[in-house]
């Protein structure tokens, strides 16, 4: 086997090799990419979640605010 068609063959091995190696090393990349965003979004929603409670939270202590402040002012018109 002439000494160019050798090189020519060791060229394509190393190019195919590297070739299959870089996509095998970027759907790993992308992969984990993926996955963190999944984690990224089911902290938002706890978040979303927590958020919503604590709203819900201060309308109640809001109203019940203002139900004490209409009784006092009432008390205090009555006196």
């Amino acid at each position: 086997m002439p000494t160019t068609s050798k090189v020519v063959l060791g060229v394509s091995l190393v190019l195919t090799l590297g070739t299959v190696a870089g996509v095998h090393i970027k759907q790993h990349l992308d992969r984990e990419r993926l996955h963190e965003s999944v984690i990224r979004d089911l902290e938002r929603q706890a978040r979303k979640r927590e958020n919503l409670r604590q709203l819900e939270e201060q309308i109640t202590l809001t109203r019940e605010f203002e139900t004490e402040r209409e009784k006092r002012a009432a008390g205090a018109q009555t006196s």
